[in-house]
């Protein structure tokens, strides 16, 4: 049964419902609606073929040139086969009669949609009777049946039976393209050939010429038919001979003398008997030596935060490039100006899918050239031929700057943030209520948390916050000992209780000392830890839940391709699946390090971005406290497309 079906506009305002148009349908629970337009058509997964919500199926389709859609939603546990049909079939009519300056159809649609809908179930009951209908079993094993599979009759049976061995070898019909080309056309009535006037008996006089035996160019068999193994010498000796006659054996011989690898021996480290001049090998500082110099040293040398500064991540070298390649291709542009201009001055051209793959498919591989996950980018493209599909093309444009367009469109939705990303405003609203500010920081081992923790501690200190840092990464050697070296040279309190203890006693214990001190914020270091890995995974649910922190920061490699995806997916699987509340807490935010080290290759902050929906609130960007940055989207976008 068909909960409901809205039509509306891409600015939102609802045309019609069948829900108020045809009256006794109760509210959809949950508003899955909203959800998909949240979830779905604004996060650029319109390409998908359908969205879930609760109990509820939803399936779409657009009007592009009217900006019109078309939502039919429905139980899940029923699988209605008219949805696609009626949907088309709504589309088709209701883009006849719609007219901008209406905002109502309730009067003018309602008979039209109730008379669709019966149709399509009409249809739908008939599909599903005709496919109960048990099928005549062929009589045979595919003997007496034509080029379409068609049965003929008991003389064409008779005369066939080559072919209908031809047939019952196969296990297929007739009807492709090699048995086509073998026949020459169709059977007739008798089982003759019904073009090329040859009869059953060519059928088999090549059934037995395939059953010959094959000879080799020095007279010999390939081996005894009867024999079922393969004869590997014959093999050796055939394509030696090509290349020399018999000199197989010798040749295989340099083959494999070229081919083999030298095998490259270590050389052994020497070492002097002499004791080294220096015998002082670790080169820290102590703290009660020089620690207040390095604090001192490290506070006023550092400089600002690049986080306040607004900067654009290309380089000056990447926009010299760019000129130089629109120098370079305007003499091209201006020697095909009359050709392209004859292309695109016809316009008004509905735009087919036809008419977009080129586009997409070479933005496509743009874009994963850049380091987006092959998936992201799929989708993207989809999504983009959905929202372009049925549009009319204007005078003088073309298809790609079309698609590149509306491809840049999306793009900065998507990165753009949807919600407010200013820490320094809820650090100051958390403080009003009296309590600390807690960020903890996850993400899988090797990708910098303990760091970018530092980093981000150093930012807000220069906004004159107090900030503790808490020492929950108990499973790694020497993580306690690094978090203690930041904190010194930062001269910042750190809660530690050393390793094999629980990290969520530790992080609530820090948060209750950091209370009692008022401190601003609690920077939480944890474990690193990969998706797969249950137990760890497990004892981040229960820190997270345990503490419920302000902030969720997932702490990621700009270097990382398809494995972005995998990572936050899992990441955010695990913390659903492993909380003990109904409302399970996911990740918040991205931070985004190494971003220094990857040139223009910055498909992983969107590919992140998509599968999450989370923004990007931190760039790493060097080894210094000050090298933390903003995502600049336009930047991002403009490189990707690049």
């Amino acid at each position: 049964m068909l909960e409901e079906l809205l039509i509306f506009t891409r600015g939102g305002l609802i045309l019609w419902s069948s829900c108020r148009a045809l009256g006794g349908a109760a509210l959809l629970k949950g508003s899955p609606i909203d959800a998909l337009i949240r979830s779905c058509l604004l996060e650029e997964r319109s390409g998908d073929a359908g969205f879930t919500k609760d109990a509820y199926a939803l399936k779409w389709t657009f009007n592009n040139d009217l900006g019109l859609v078309f939502v039919a939603v429905y139980q899940r546990m029923l699988h209605l086969l008219y949805v696609d049909g009626l949907l088309a079939a709504v589309r088709k009519e209701f883009s006849q009669i719609y007219n901008p300056k209406r905002v109502s159809y309730d009067d003018l649609f309602t008979e039209t949609f109730r008379q669709l809908h019966l149709e399509a179930e009409a249809r739908a009951e008939a599909m599903n009777k005709s496919k109960q209908q048990p099928t005549n079993p062929s009589s045979g094993s595919g003997a007496g049946r034509g080029p379409a599979g068609k049965k003929l009759g008991p003389n064409a049976r008779a005369g066939g039976g080559a072919a209908g061995k031809k047939n019952s070898g196969s296990g297929k019909d007739d009807s492709d393209g090699d048995s086509g080309k073998e026949h020459n056309g169709g059977f007739t009535a008798n089982g003759t050939v019904a073009k090329g006037g040859q009869e059953n008996g060519a059928v088999k006089d090549s059934s037995r010429a395939a059953r010959a035996v094959v000879v080799d160019n020095d007279g010999k068999e390939n081996g005894d038919p009867n024999d079922g193994a393969f004869d590997v010498n014959t093999l050796r000796k055939k394509t030696g001979g090509k290349k020399g006659g018999g000199g197989g054996k010798k040749n295989d011989v340099k083959k494999a003398a070229k081919t083999e690898p030298k095998k490259v021996v270590k050389q052994m480290r020497v070492w002097d008997d002499k004791p080294p001049k220096n015998e002082k090998l670790d080169f820290t500082d102590p703290a009660d030596e020089r620690g207040e110099e390095v604090i001192e040293k490290v506070l006023t040398n550092q400089g600002d935060s690049m986080m306040d500064k607004d900067e654009d991540l290309s380089s000056d070298s990447e926009d010299e490039e760019d000129e130089e390649e629109e120098n370079a291709g305007a003499g091209q542009k201006k020697k095909g100006w009359f050709s392209s201009m004859f292309k695109s001055i016809a316009g008004n051209n509905v735009l087919e899918k036809s008419d977009l793959q080129p586009a997409l498919k070479a933005l496509k591989d743009r874009l994963m050239t850049k380091n987006v996950a092959e998936e992201i980018a799929e989708k993207l493209c989809e999504s983009v031929a959905a929202s372009l599909e049925g549009k009319k093309l204007g005078s003088f444009t073309r298809i790609s700057s079309t698609v590149q367009t509306a491809m840049e469109e999306a793009l900065l939705r998507i990165l753009t943030p949807r919600r407010s990303i200013d820490i320094l405003r809820d650090v100051q609203a958390a403080k009003e209520r009296g309590k600390p500010y807690v960020v903890v920081f996850v993400g899988v081992n090797g990708v910098g948390k303990s760091t970018n923790l530092a980093k981000v501690a150093y930012w807000l200190l220069q906004h004159n916050l107090s900030v503790m840092m808490a020492a929950c990464d108990t499973f790694r050697s020497g993580a306690v000992e690094q978090l203690r070296t930041h904190a010194r040279r930062l001269e910042i309190p750190i809660f530690e209780k050393g390793y094999e203890k629980d990290p969520a006693v530790v992080a609530k214990e820090a948060i209750q000392e950091a209370t009692r001190n008022k401190s601003d914020v609690v920077l939480v270091d944890t474990a690193g830890r990969m998706q797969d890995n249950e137990p760890l995974m497990r004892a981040l649910s229960k820190l997270i839940n345990l503490n419920k922190p302000d902030l969720v920061l997932f702490v990621g490699e700009a270097l990382v391709g398809n494995d972005a995806v995998d990572q936050l997916n899992k990441f955010n699987q695990k913390l659903a699946d492993l909380s003990t509340v109904p409302t399970a807490r996911l990740i918040d935010g991205i931070l985004l390090t190494k971003f220094d080290t990857i040139d223009d290759k910055v498909g992983a902050a969107l590919s992140m971005v998509y599968i999450s929906g989370s923004p990007v609130m931190f760039v790493g960007c060097g080894q210094s406290y000050t090298d933390l940055k903003k995502l600049n989207v336009k930047s991002i976008v403009k490189t990707l497309l690049k």
